[in-house]
């Protein structure tokens, strides 16, 4: 199997329109880890991502009939670039089924490279099943933008270049995972010429589709998909795409939200582009690895895959790359309310940087404080800062990785409600665009009356809702069905402690 990629690789005709990326070094990283990070750009591509190669590769594969019919694909928005821009270079006309929630960055890239976009769905499956109807109803030839030999040749000529480009030490490389074309690629050609450099994908834990099909040994589908990195918010990992990999990926990790929008930032202060989200996997696996292993003077390569980030998208990354970073903390501090508290308790907090500070009067006995410290995971890490306000009296709760606490309670800490009773409160994200809100509220229906309610757009493809429902007793059972009904995805959040704290 492996001879048959490197030949198709080998024989791939991506250079008619992509280009040779070059290995950048990361000499902030690098020195911080102590171990060699380099950085393959295939966010320097012509549409600023490395799909272009599989797009252009099976599309010059296609017989002159094939082309002729037009062709059709479905893509949450970086293989539609490729092929939008493939096709146009080629005469052939192509339409791209693009979920609604794809960043409008990627969809006005696909419509002005030429090719019809029909949005459809609110994830890629939903797409993909149009784009399949469309295939009968108007006899297009179907780009797959993952799952097919040809698309996982084009890909796999990123790994050609990297053993061209990097002849010395190199210990592993660290690829973003989505329907796996990327990795499969890469995996086949490096694993038929030099079987000692492991590879090592790296995935969302919410959407980690190939971990989950090699933890069973087979294909799995996901019961829900984050939507943070949108390009490789992928259900279930391809059928190609995983025959390569469950036999020649040496492992996967899966990364947080915060740990990508650390890494987001680190490949920023490297290299001063920004990439996406998808883009910065390969990053946040090598810290994960580095920190896992504590090896050093390794030398890694992470795949850099794109650069397509809607810009709004950048004010959630900058308020959780810190806490990523785990250079902040988000603490919920008890202070006595009283005269010259607050003074002993900045006291306590010493030199340290205040990010964040909310208060407001409870009761006459003591006061909650929710406050943003900064701190440093070698010098001053975050357990030496909580372990000594607790020896200096303060009751402290660690809200760090708490999303309830780090998506809304920080924006709404404003007293409790003695007024209110029977409220359960559910955190929920529904994808995010026009009419969005009120679409969900709509659904959410006036069965029980809504006692809190906090919604801010991330400028990301999907809208988080935290809310309060005022539930007797004796129907509390029927919540969860009712519920499941909208579709969209939710936590209850009735126990957590930061709502119990500061609104409950």
């Amino acid at each position: 199997m492996l001879e048959t990629y490197v030949k198709k690789i080998l024989c791939s005709r991506v250079y008619d329109v992509a280009v040779e990326t070059p290995i950048h070094a990361s000499p902030f990283l690098s020195e911080r880890l102590g171990n060699t990070v380099l950085l393959k750009r295939e966010d320097l591509q012509p549409v600023f991502s490395f799909k272009i190669r599989g797009a252009y590769n099976k599309l010059a594969l296609l017989s002159d009939e094939q082309r002729a019919c037009g062709v059709v694909t479905a893509s949450a928005g970086n293989h539609a670039q490729g092929l939008a821009y493939a096709a146009r270079h080629m005469g052939v006309k192509a339409t791209i089924v693009m979920p609604r929630t794809t960043p409008e960055i990627k969809v006005r890239a696909v419509r002005a490279r030429g090719a019809k976009v029909v949005l459809h769905g609110d994830a890629f499956d939903e797409a993909l099943a149009y784009s399949q109807k469309l295939i009968k109803e108007k006899g297009f030839t179907y780009i797959h933008p993952y799952d097919d030999p040809d698309t996982i040749a084009g890909q796999g000529t990123i790994a050609m270049e990297i053993l061209r480009q990097h002849q010395g030490q190199l210990d592993a490389i660290f690829v973003p995972v989505g329907g796996g074309g990327l990795i499969a690629g890469i995996a086949a050609y490096v694993k038929y010429l030099r079987p000692e450099i492991r590879i090592i994908g790296v995935e969302p834990e919410e959407a980690a589709c190939l971990k989950a099909a090699m933890d069973a040994g087979e294909r799995v589908t996901l019961g829900q998909v984050g939507l943070f990195a949108d390009g490789v918010a992928v259900a279930q990992i391809g059928e190609h795409t995983f025959e390569v990999c469950r036999h020649h990926v040496d492992e996967v990790l899966t990364v947080t939200t915060d740990e990508m929008c650390a890494a987001i930032k680190d490949i920023y202060d490297d290299t001063r582009s920004i990439c996406e989200p998808a883009g910065c996997l390969g990053v946040a696996g090598i810290k994960k690895y580095v920190e896992r292993e504590g090896c050093q003077g390794k030398v890694f390569i992470a795949i850099d895959s794109g650069a397509n980030v809607n810009f709004d998208r950048l004010r959630h990354v900058a308020e959780r790359a810190e806490i990523g970073e785990q250079r902040e903390a988000l603490l919920a501090v008890t202070i006595p309310e009283k005269p010259g508290s607050f003074k002993a308790f900045c006291q306590a907090i010493g030199k340290r940087a205040i990010t964040e500070f909310n208060y407001r009067y409870h009761d006459s006995r003591e006061a909650h404080i929710f406050v943003g410290v900064q701190t440093h995971p070698e010098t001053d890490p975050r357990r030496a800062l909580v372990s000594k306000l607790g020896e200096l009296g303060f009751p402290v709760m660690d809200l760090t990785d708490n999303e309830l606490a780090k998506l809304h309670i920080r924006h709404m800490v404003g007293g409790h409600a003695a007024q209110v009773t029977d409220e359960l409160v559910y955190r929920f994200e529904f994808p995010e665009r026009p009419g969005a809100l009120f679409n969900f509220l709509n659904k959410l229906g006036g069965r029980w009356n809504i006692s809190m309610f906090h919604y801010r757009n991330h400028g990301a493809a999907y809208g988080r809702v935290v809310v309060g429902l005022q539930v007797p007793d004796g129907e509390r059972h029927l919540v969860s069905g009712a519920l499941d009904e909208i579709g969209y995805m939710y936590w209850d959040e009735t126990d957590n402690p930061a709502y119990r704290l500061y609104l409950g």
